[in-house]
């Protein structure tokens, strides 16, 4: 059964990136806590942009407008 090309790249891609070069650095303790507070801000920060696009998406989908004649019961600016 013939392999997919893309697995076939996916896997030596895999194969290249795994091969461990000399680093010429050194990385103290406290860089790993930054890079994780980095990534943990960066997850937060992608999801609340994916609520707004989401709640909005929806409000537009439902035909509902924004501000407050948009609530019900409540009257409009010309009455």
């Amino acid at each position: 059964m013939p392999v997919s090309r893309a697995l076939r790249v996916t896997l030596l891609l895999a194969a290249f990136l795994s091969i461990a070069s000399p680093a010429h650095a050194y990385l103290d303790p406290g860089t790993g806590s930054m890079i994780l507070s980095a990534l943990i801000g960066v997850v937060a920060a992608v999801a609340l942009a994916l609520k707004m696009f989401w709640y909005r998406l929806v409000g537009w989908l439902r035909g509902k407008r924004r501000g407050p004649a948009a609530v019900e019961g409540a009257p409009a600016a010309d009455e």
